[in-house]
């Protein structure tokens, strides 16, 4: 598809060349240059196919990536679970050691997706957290 869509004809690989083929065999000199041009007309279309069939599986593609994402927002007050990530691991955690850690109260919204934290005790935490590290807390 590529090579006709550069060329403007199929191409013919050395081993068709020598054997008799279809292609070869049917070749007529004299209506090659004519097939030629029809070619080169219907090139537009060939390339009006060819981005469509890009569209649909650019769009297939977002269509399976965003069938797993999971959307989670929260608004402030809510109590939410924070991830426990190597940053804040003790050293000395094993490594059965609980991987979500709270309940944490959420102080405010920087931007959708981005939060503040503070514990129950009112201290705020020195940076914001994505909702990807976050999941609601049910008492």
């Amino acid at each position: 598809m590529l090579y006709s869509m550069v060329y403007g004809t199929k191409s013919v690989i050395l081993m068709e060349i020598g054997m008799s083929g279809f292609r070869t065999s049917n070749f007529d000199k004299e209506n090659n240059e004519a097939k030629l041009r029809l070619n080169l007309n219907l090139l537009d279309e060939k390339s009006e196919l060819a981005k469509v069939h890009q569209t649909a599986y650019k769009h297939q593609v977002a269509k399976y990536y965003n069938k797993k994402v999971r959307h989670r927002s929260f608004l402030s007050g809510d109590l939410v679970l924070r991830e426990v990530t190597l940053s804040i691991k003790e050293l000395n955690a094993k490594k059965l050691g609980p991987t979500w850690d709270g309940p944490y109260k959420i102080e405010k919204v920087s931007r959708p997706g981005t939060y503040w934290l503070e514990d129950m005790s009112g201290m705020t935490l020195p940076h914001p957290w994505n909702a990807e590290h976050l999941k609601k807390y049910y008492q």
